[in-house]
């Protein structure tokens, strides 16, 4: 293939630990200097095109300012999720004092990990995947990067191959990404890597001691090892009225083009909870021009996740463009002949609707598993630190209840990322490799303007520490339970989040004290980091 080749920079204008982007034509490329040498790979993150040179550069990794994926920039490899591809890595000498870069003519700056051809003569086992989400994608794909070669075999309900569902309240659901672009991988990627996709299969029985799946439609499947990841089931609301047209819930593909079809006749629309997909849904629906009410318990939105200032700042935002609340408040009835008209509540007020979404969270679709012991607080499978949770049954995502390895606690996250480093180690282990689940929880959300990062989780909290206004949207939060940092909020502050998602998994965060002390530049931190 040819090769284009530029000068991008003086061997003096990077000291050791240092990264820039440069280019070579068109082509933008991420150098890095370690120990004297010069290497260059792919600059823009695999997940959503981030500038990785925006991120942190830490030992031999950078973290993506954006979701904090994780690179080698020696190799390109990718470390952690979300992304599914690695960075391409290129040719660098030195001549003189100039740092020359060569790069292929054709390069898209990713490329697909290495992985290991499908040989059933090598290997007979059968692998299967049950769920299509974050946890089971990044299985599949972690299985053959482990060198496994034997069947794989990945099971949805879905009518789709496997897309990005973090997109069905953002960027899809206000036109910014077309049905086109959120297919994860295409079919025949699939194909070469002899990875079967089943669609539209229902699961009806998982009896995990004959290791055999049984299916609605009276196929069966038998295994060596299983990756539960079904994620979670919508919660219902069980009051009169309910089987009313145009109630609905949002967690697929065909849940956000039927709820955006309805949001082309405008009307008015609501929301019931106040969770961060109840938000995001709101935001969306309103600017599809719809007349938006959210009806809540609670008095504030995510009050329980962010505390009451933040959620203040939330609230504000919405109603800044036109969505109105109803806090303090519970749904009791549905009006309507054939489709709902109205939303009754608590108090015997009446919210008039063209539209109900129902965004009171999820339960662990979990009730076909035999043989196995589920959590008696929500029906979610507990694993150990391999996300095992019995002999050749592991489980990753939102149904999955694992140790926390920085506090002990058991935990149950219902975050993409952690659903996609799940897949990942549980595919590991699966390969025969010993890995412990070390991640660390991250979501986003984006609502109008106003982008939030999460990293860490926190159920409750002694205090706030706030660096910045929040009032501007740009600020970071930390928050502290027995004088440790055990969450981080961050908005508008890309770097420093990537910066603290990497302090924080290293456990090398400022002291308590330090915070409270004054502003901490987090980024300037990362030297120890290195060491």
């Amino acid at each position: 293939m040819k090769q284009i080749e530029a000068v991008v920079a003086n061997i003096n204008d990077l000291n050791d630990g240092e990264m820039r982007q440069v280019s070579v034509g068109e082509r933008e490329i991420l150098l890095t200097r370690l120990e004297g040498k010069f290497y260059a790979v792919g600059a823009h993150c695999s997940h959503y095109k981030a500038p990785l040179a925006e991120g942190v550069l830490t030992g031999h990794h950078v973290v993506c300012p954006w979701h904090n994926a994780y690179f080698d920039v020696t190799t390109g490899d990718q470390l952690e999720p979300p992304g599914l591809d690695a960075l391409a890595c290129y040719q660098v000498r030195i001549e003189g004092e100039n740092v020359i870069v060569s790069v292929p003519e054709e390069t898209t700056g990713l490329r697909s990990p290495a992985m290991a051809q499908f040989n059933p003569d090598a290997d007979g086992r059968t692998f299967v995947i049950l769920g299509a989400g974050a946890a089971g994608v990044h299985a599949a794909e972690a299985l053959r990067v482990a060198g496994y070669q034997g069947r794989i075999v990945m099971i949805t309900q879905d009518d789709r191959l496997p897309y990005d569902r973090t997109k069905l309240t953002k960027d899809y659901f206000i036109g910014k990404t077309s049905s086109e672009e959120m297919p994860l991988r295409s079919p025949d990627f699939y194909k070469e890597h002899a990875i079967e996709v089943l669609l539209n299969k229902q699961v009806k029985q998982v009896q995990t001691t004959a290791k055999a799946i049984a299916f609605t439609n009276g196929d069966s499947l038998t295994y060596d090892a299983l990756l539960v990841a079904t994620g979670g089931k919508p919660r219902q609301l069980d009051i009169p009225g309910a089987d009313l047209q145009n109630i609905l819930t949002l967690r697929s593909f065909d849940d956000t083009d039927r709820i955006l079809t309805l949001s082309k006749q405008k009307g008015q629309a609501v929301v019931i909870g106040s969770s961060f997909i109840g938000m995001e849904t709101a935001a969306g629906l309103s600017q599809h021009g719809l007349e938006v009410t959210v009806i809540s318990p609670d008095s504030v939105p995510f009050e329980k996740t962010l505390g009451e200032e933040i959620g203040k700042i939330f609230q504000q935002a919405h109603q800044e463009n036109g969505v109105s609340f109803k806090f303090g408040r519970k749904a009791v009835q549905f009006e309507g002949s054939d489709k709902v008209e109205a939303v009754i509540l608590d108090n015997g007020d009446r919210v008039k609707a063209d539209i109900v979404i129902v965004g009171i969270g999820v339960q662990p679709a979990t009730d076909f598993l035999e043989g196995i012991d589920l959590h008696p607080k929500d029906g979610s499978v507990v694993v150990d630190e391999y996300l095992q949770a019995a002999d050749g049954i592991y489980a990753a995502g939102d149904i999955a209840r694992y140790p926390d390895w920085r506090t002990s606690e058991s935990l149950r996250v219902e975050h993409w990322r952690v659903a996609a480093q799940q897949g990942r180690i549980a595919a590991h282990n699966m390969a025969g490799k010993a890995v412990k689940f070390r991640g660390l929880p991250l979501f986003w959300t984006m609502q109008f303007k106003f982008p939030l990062r999460y990293i860490g989780h926190a159920e409750s909290w002694d205090e706030i520490i706030v660096d910045g206004d929040l009032q501007k949207q740009e600020f970071i939060a930390f928050y502290v339970q027995k004088n440790k940092v055990l969450a981080v909020a961050t908005s508008h502050k890309d770097t420093e989040t990537a910066a603290i998602s990497e302090l924080m998994r290293l456990n090398q965060m400022p002291t308590v004290e330090e915070l409270r002390s004054g502003i901490i530049d987090l980024i300037q931190r990362q030297p120890e980091v290195n060491k």
